[in-house]
């Protein structure tokens, strides 16, 4: 059970001795304009664990600024465990999880992908009463739009990070900021099954352009990169889900092409 918390003007414990055992001191602001949303994750997470928290708040700017003096440290929260201190969520979140804000994952597309899957089952049962050969196109559709939508947060980290490998966007620099709203526009297109003349083709286009790309990343350079699939700063590696994203969007745009014929 943690302790009650106290006022850190009233508390003369040093940190380094009150944090033993299972105790962790706990340092973070509870202004009266603004309660820290890392302090409160960081006693979540402290609790999660087992530990009994010391929980010594800030309730004045005063405060804060004279701890980080005397500290040394830049921001708040501040952690002690067993005598030493951790530092702020971040650091905590290491220390008791192993996280690792730079390892590659796949979990973003994973969830994403999860969602366009069953935004399309849900379509399907709702207008069609049953999963068709429809659903299958309106999950890659739905996926193109939650993808758009990535990119489209910040275009110009998704610019930085599409430059480094996509082969059209290296020899005409724009071509990176057209491709979130290429993307995006045709997945809508596509999820609303109209203009299939203009969005079939454009998907097939980028996505050919992305395919090639991608293969001649990984396959013939050899070059171990991170997709911009989901917008700019990710930790996803280039590689197989990029390369079926754009498989999935030529399958369906010679598909559509097909049917318009």
């Amino acid at each position: 059970m943690a302790k009650d918390t106290r006022d850190v003007s009233n508390v003369d414990t040093n940190p380094v001795d009150a944090a033993v055992g299972k105790t962790a001191v706990l340092y973070r602001m509870a202004l009266p304009d603004h309660l820290c949303p890392s302090g409160q994750k960081a006693r979540w997470l402290l609790e999660r664990q087992g530990f009994d928290i010391d929980d010594r708040l800030f309730r004045t700017r005063a405060e804060v600024d004279a701890f980080k003096a005397e500290h040394h440290v830049k921001t708040t929260p501040q952690v002690w465990i067993e005598g030493h201190r951790i530092g702020g969520y971040s650091d905590l979140r290491e220390q008791l999880t192993g996280w690792d804000p730079k390892a590659t994952t796949y979990r973003p597309v994973l969830y994403l992908f999860a969602v366009a899957a069953l935004t399309a089952i849900a379509l399907s049962v709702g207008f069609l009463g049953t999963i068709t050969w429809q659903t299958l196109g309106w999950f890659i559709s739905v996926s193109m739009i939650l993808l758009g939508m990535q990119k489209l947060r910040d275009v110009e980290s998704f610019s930085t990070m599409f430059l480094n490998y996509d082969l059209l966007a290296r020899k005409w620099v724009p071509y990176a900021y057209i491709y979130p709203f290429a993307e995006t526009g045709a997945g809508i297109l596509m999820t609303g099954m109209i203009l299939t003349w203009v969005s079939a083709p454009i998907a097939l286009i980028i996505a050919s352009i992305g395919a090639i790309s991608v293969f001649k990343a990984v396959c013939i350079d050899k070059r171990e990169l991170k997709c911009a699939c989901v917008g700019g700063n990710s930790n996803v590696p280039l590689g197989f889900i990029s390369l079926t994203e754009n498989l999935m969007m030529i399958g369906m745009a010679v598909v559509m092409l097909w049917s318009i014929l």
